[in-house]
């Protein structure tokens, strides 16, 4: 007789429960390889504060250690956890916070360190979005 399926989301490679929410989005970020020092563009598809699916034709060897530049977070390390055609899964060695990577560069709180004058230009820049206008 078949066990009915958990509704919790499983990881097909050792049918373990997750335990981070994945968000899906289209990023590209940068993936090297230290050991080689081969590095190349990918694009990101599931990011979670655990690890991340990227999708490009390289060739990984599942448990390689890489290190992957993303928008906002920098460059991060981790392993190599499943290779699959033309998508690999990234293991991170340290939880990240994957709403950052969706924040737009220079948004978010007002800076203290940013000088005075640079602050102002930002919000003037902020006010002077007028709607557009019929010619």
């Amino acid at each position: 007789m078949n066990k009915p399926v958990d509704l919790i989301e499983t990881d097909s490679a050792q049918g373990k429960p997750r335990s981070q929410d994945r968000n899906s989005l289209f990023l590209k970020a940068v993936l090297r390889f230290p050991t080689s020092g081969a590095q190349g563009e990918v694009r990101v598809r599931n990011l979670s504060s655990g690890g991340l699916m990227a999708e490009a034709p390289l060739q990984a060897a599942r448990g390689e250690v890489v290190e992957i530049n993303l928008k906002n977070l920098g460059w991060i390390t981790g392993k190599v956890a499943w290779v699959a055609e033309s998508r690999c899964g990234i293991a991170f060695d340290y939880p990240v916070d994957p709403r950052a990577a969706r924040q737009q560069i220079g948004c978010g709180n007002i800076d203290e360190t940013m000088p005075l004058y640079l602050r102002k230009l930002n919000n003037q820049a902020a006010m002077s979005k007028a709607p557009l206008r019929r010619i």
